[in-house]
């Protein structure tokens, strides 16, 4: 498997993996990437932003993922509870796998890649976001090993529950 950045060539993939988390999320009832929401023009944003990156399997793109080292707004103010750490941090946001390639464990696998990408940064926490009922998120980064963290808000105010993970060195 190969976790790379993604190119313009690959917003078509992208984008069908991003469609299927979308009416996965919505056939589940979680009113989390609904309403047009995230749309090739944030796809575009991510790239443009070298923030974006694909899991290839045999040569396909079978995954998606945003890590970010510039911070995120949204976590600066966080609600019952704290963060772990106060160094810097990745972001994880917009994380999906392709439908047809869920349950063997590529979810992980991206993980593990932004981990080795954070290591090599010299970047040992990594702060990630999802929808209160977004439970199969939710079991996928307490397997990884993320801890609750508190709640945060989104710029439209809906609420959020954050995760933390510290990576390759003992807390400062």
């Amino acid at each position: 498997m190969e976790f790379r950045k993604a190119a313009y060539s690959d917003i078509n993939c992208i984008m069908e993996i991003i469609m299927q988390a979308q009416a996965y999320l919505s056939a589940q009832g979680i009113n989390q990437w609904q309403n047009n929401y995230p749309n090739i023009d944030v796809i575009k944003k991510d790239i443009d932003d070298k923030d974006s990156y694909v899991l290839l399997k045999d040569e396909k793109i079978v995954g998606t993922a945003a890590v970010s080292f510039k911070g995120e707004k949204n976590y600066q103010l966080i609600y019952s509870g704290k963060w772990i750490g106060n160094n810097e941090y990745a972001v994880i946001h917009r994380i999906a796998i392709d439908s047809y390639n869920k349950g063997l464990g590529l979810s992980s696998g991206i993980i593990k890649s932004i981990e080795e990408m954070c290591l090599s940064k010299a970047v040992y926490s990594i702060r990630v976001d999802t929808h209160k009922e977004n439970l199969s998120m939710q079991r996928m980064l307490q397997k990884n090993s993320f801890q609750y963290c508190g709640i945060i808000h989104l710029a439209d105010k809906s609420e959020r529950i954050a995760f933390e993970k510290i990576i390759g060195t003992v807390l400062k």
